[in-house]
């Protein structure tokens, strides 16, 4: 099989990016929640034939997110499941935006959990953790200046 131009399969907003599919127990309510905390646009969603959402894409600055509502068959099965349900994620979701300081406001505002306020961290970014109350972890960051992977070293010891 000729090898194909990843041009014409692969859609621009994918193209250079691992896309995360997160599950919540309530898709509809996180991509409330998504838009007003994090600035996020809806893309699209697909309604689950029983309710809810099957699936659904939303953007959060230049970032694509997949997200849909876990289904108790899913659960039971291992297949999916939600960070509730587990006691918490392995995963941590990482946007550079414009203003992190803004968005810590806004997030915590509307319910996120702030583990780690907004500062200036040894790689260049100023950087907030926050736990959505779907129990998602993330970490929104607002580069400051490139630095070289000398100066990542040589301040690494003061940051840890």
């Amino acid at each position: 099989m000729p090898e194909r131009d990843v041009g014409n399969v692969i859609p621009d907003r994918y193209r250079y990016a691992v896309i995360p599919h997160i599950m919540v127990g309530d898709a509809s309510e996180a991509i409330d929640f998504y838009r007003r905390a994090f600035g996020a646009r809806e893309e699209f969603r697909i309604d689950a034939p029983g309710g809810g959402i099957l699936h659904a894409e939303i953007s959060i600055g230049r970032s694509a997110l997949m997200l849909g509502d876990v289904s108790v068959e899913e659960a039971e099965a291992a297949a999916f499941t939600a960070p509730a349900s587990l006691g918490g994620t392995t995963v941590t979701l990482h946007v550079f935006v414009p203003d992190v300081d803004a968005l810590a406001v806004r997030a915590e505002a509307e319910g996120a959990e702030i583990i780690q306020p907004p500062k200036d961290m040894f790689h260049g970014d100023r950087t907030v953790i926050l736990r959505d109350p779907s129990g998602h972890m993330w970490v929104f960051l607002t580069h400051l200046e490139d630095r070289s992977e000398e100066e990542l070293l040589r301040n690494l010891p003061a940051a840890v």
